[in-house]
């Protein structure tokens, strides 16, 4: 799926209509079959494994862009693919070092940063972006390249955007719930990264997650970064992101929600790890999806945008190129081909590939 796939699907500008041309395009549309849409990833791996435990495993990699494998494609577990068959690359500093280096290297090419600037509005004339207005002063653009939530930008800086509706319709990915631990002590037996699943395995396999709320019984990623950058954690300590799958926010009662997530959290480390966790928590922050939404203007607090819980979600997903605006542009992972910081990386290509043709 995914060598027939990812060439359209992932890394080329699949809404442009001349594309259809390309073999790569072609090529799909003689194999659509074989990109398994028409049955959910559950289905399939319900079909291809004995081993209920196998089946959670899999079911698990739709979190990756926020949707339900009772719901989402089957052609999703290419994900699976790429984690377990090319595996995944960790920066030398962390993850953050990516921006840095990004930052870096655009200095060097003469880019000029105006940071703690925001827009307050993108003009448009003629069908054409002609500039931004910031709460300093407005600035005349040749295009524009807008790398924050599509819905912010769509609903909050332009007026009367075609097709608006629609994508204010979508369904919104799941956000998270994000517990950053100061931790004293180590654990030898934990990871780079470590998911920690729920119990009962088959209750949630016979019953989706309910929408709007957090799961009876949660499954647990931990990462740890510390386990290959020594510095992020004093000597004989540890830095744990700790996160649980949590709904967008539509306005829940998230107090209730933290604390009860919080106490299961540490019920279900203490259990797997033989420890008592809180007595080692030497700080705590915590990022609900609330926070997630006023720090990164992310609507509803979505990571991803809009979920994947369609067979028809990829062709529904934002492009990169704006409708009747072709010198407006979109990155990041609320739009195509996705979230996550490789297919962030893979819409920049993209994007920058179509600025050249737009000038």
């Amino acid at each position: 799926m995914y060598q027939l796939g990812a060439p359209v699907f992932l890394f080329s500008n699949f809404h442009k209509l001349s594309n259809f041309n390309a073999p790569p395009f072609k090529k799909v549309a003689l194999k659509l079959y074989k990109l398994d849409f028409l049955r959910t990833m559950h289905q399939a791996n319900r079909s291809a494994f004995r081993d209920a435990r196998l089946v959670q495993l899999f079911d698990h990699y739709a979190t990756y862009n926020g949707s339900s494998p009772y719901r989402c494609p089957a052609t999703l577990n290419m994900i699976a693919h790429l984690e377990n068959n090319i595996g995944a690359c960790f920066p030398e500093q962390g993850m953050y070092s990516i921006v840095d280096a990004l930052y870096r290297l655009a200095l060097k090419l003469k880019v000029e940063f105006r940071l703690d600037t925001p827009v307050k509005k993108i003009k448009v004339e003629e069908k054409r972006v002609t500039g931004v207005v910031t709460n300093q002063r407005a600035e005349p653009l040749d295009c524009l390249v807008s790398a924050g939530d599509v819905r912010y930008t769509i609903n909050h800086l332009l007026d009367n955007y075609p097709y608006k509706q629609i994508v204010n319709r979508m369904e919104p990915s799941s956000s998270a719930l994000i517990f950053y631990w100061g931790i004293n002590r180590t654990f030898p037996e934990l990871e780079l990264h470590n998911i920690l699943f729920f119990s009962r395995l088959q209750k949630r396999i016979q019953t989706p997650v309910p929408e709007k709320i957090l799961a009876d019984d949660l499954t647990v990623y931990i990462f740890i970064s510390s386990k290959i950058v020594k510095t992020d954690a004093p000597k004989g300590c540890e830095n744990w992101f700790v996160m649980v799958n949590a709904p967008a926010d539509y306005g829940q009662q998230w107090e209730e929600m933290v604390a009860r997530a919080s106490s299961q959290i540490v019920a279900i480390i203490n259990e797997r790890l033989s420890t008592d966790i809180a007595t080692h928590i030497v700080t705590e922050r915590i990022a609900t999806p609330v926070d997630i939404k006023r720090n990164t203007l992310s609507m509803q607090g979505a990571l991803y945008g809009s979920s994947s819980n369609s067979m028809f979600s990829t062709f529904l997903r934002h492009p990169n190129q704006a409708f009747g605006i072709p010198n407006l542009f979109f990155v990041g992972g609320t739009v195509h081909p996705g979230g996550g910081i490789p297919l962030c990386l893979a819409s920049a290509k993209i994007v920058d590939e179509e600025i050249a043709k737009c000038l």
